[in-house]
């Protein structure tokens, strides 16, 4: 869940820099430089597999509080809980982008 928030906070200055803010896209590092971005779709598919690491996780809670072998119950919904946040930031992220992309097309030019 923190690899996937990371990534997710990494996105949005991304995002805002496209938008035309003066947001840059790289903190700059000890040495004064700044460090090399990580592709927009880079982050976005680690994103997207850390949301699938988290749905497998609760997936097996689950299976494996119903065939009773040492998993308990508010461990199964934490991962379940997990799991729905996670897919439903993915899911925001991905209607924010496509809203951009319809904006962007939409333009005159």
């Amino acid at each position: 869940m923190q690899l996937m928030l990371n990534a997710i906070s990494a996105a949005v200055p991304a995002l805002t820099n496209m938008a035309g803010s003066a947001m840059p896209l790289a903190a700059p590092s000890a040495a004064g430089q700044a460090a090399a971005p990580a592709p927009f779709s880079d982050l976005l598919t680690d994103a997207v597999g850390q949301v699938s690491k988290l749905q497998d996780q609760a997936a097996t809670a689950v299976t494996g509080l119903m065939s009773g072998t040492g998993v308990d119950v508010h461990q199964a919904m934490i991962a379940t809980q997990k799991a729905s946040m996670a897919f439903e930031l993915t899911l925001a992220v991905r209607n924010k982008a496509v809203q951009a992309y319809q904006s962007v097309i939409g333009m005159q030019f």
